[in-house]
């Protein structure tokens, strides 16, 4: 493998780590009603696992409020019997047409342990993306015990990797950071 081939699966590996944190954050409550709360749901649907946003509409008609519009009626009870299993800590009211789930302020005790949720998320993303580049550079020591990559390539493919590391980490503090203003927001 070239120094670009190593840096390339690196650097992809990595964003994958950042879209898979993206999608854990949006999972995390908020003082406000987002769909993200409850997308990844899984419903029992005639005999399988199907995630909530492919069996109905879910939209937010009021800040406090997620309004759960099922393509077929008749698996309401299913969706309210999975967001109750769920840990969201949220009782859906339905009128076997709709699914309300009334999403309350959040206590200070309660937005401090969510915050401390997302450090956690944060920390578990920059661990994946630390030993992404410790593949990276142990593919770079292999290419050069094997003779494809000269002492100063090997270097040079090391810093790259380092470079890439510091800039998905950056992300990671961003998004991480972002995600805790919006919690603490009252």
């Amino acid at each position: 493998m070239s120094i670009e081939e190593i840096a390339l699966e690196a650097e992809e590996r990595m964003e994958k780590s950042i879209h898979l944190l993206a999608d854990q954050l949006k999972g995390v409550r908020t003082g406000r009603a987002h769909t993200g709360l409850v997308e990844s749901i899984r419903v029992d649907y005639y005999g399988s696992s199907t995630p909530l946003k492919q069996l109905a509409n879910l939209s937010t008609p009021e800040p406090q409020q997620i309004l759960i519009r099922p393509f077929d009626p008749s698996v309401i009870g299913d969706i309210t019997k999975a967001i109750q299993t769920s840990d969201l800590g949220l009782t859906p009211n339905s009128d076997n047409k709709v699914v309300r789930l009334n999403v309350p302020s959040l206590s200070v005790e309660q937005r401090k342990k969510l915050v401390s949720r997302v450090k956690e998320l944060g920390e578990e993303a920059k661990i994946a993306i630390r030993n992404i580049r410790r593949d990276a550079n142990k593919q770079s020591d292999v290419e050069m015990a094997d003779k494809v990559l000269t002492e100063d390539d090997h270097k040079k493919c090391k810093e790259e990797v380092q470079e890439l590391t510091k800039t998905y980490e950056a992300k990671v503090n961003d998004m991480a950071a972002k995600k805790e203003a919006e919690i603490l927001e009252v």
